[in-house]
């Protein structure tokens, strides 16, 4: 089982990445919840939205993996 602020940022990442435009106030009070600062959210936020664009890129040109 995953400590308490692992969990609370993975519910983050995997809401923004399928639910973004449900995404609150909420969530991020629920990150200051579990000790993280505004600028390990702000982190948080920008890891999972460039990964989210990255791979949304290459799915879209439909690049694959080298083997």
């Amino acid at each position: 089982m995953l400590p308490p602020r692992s969990r609370a940022l993975v519910a983050y990442a995997l809401k923004l990445t399928l639910a973004p435009a449900g995404m609150s106030q909420q969530d991020v009070d629920d990150l200051r919840g579990v000790g993280l600062s505004d600028g390990a959210i702000h982190d948080a936020a920008g890891v999972v939205a460039y990964y989210n664009f990255v791979n949304r890129m290459a799915l879209g040109l439909g690049v694959e993996l080298e083997t």
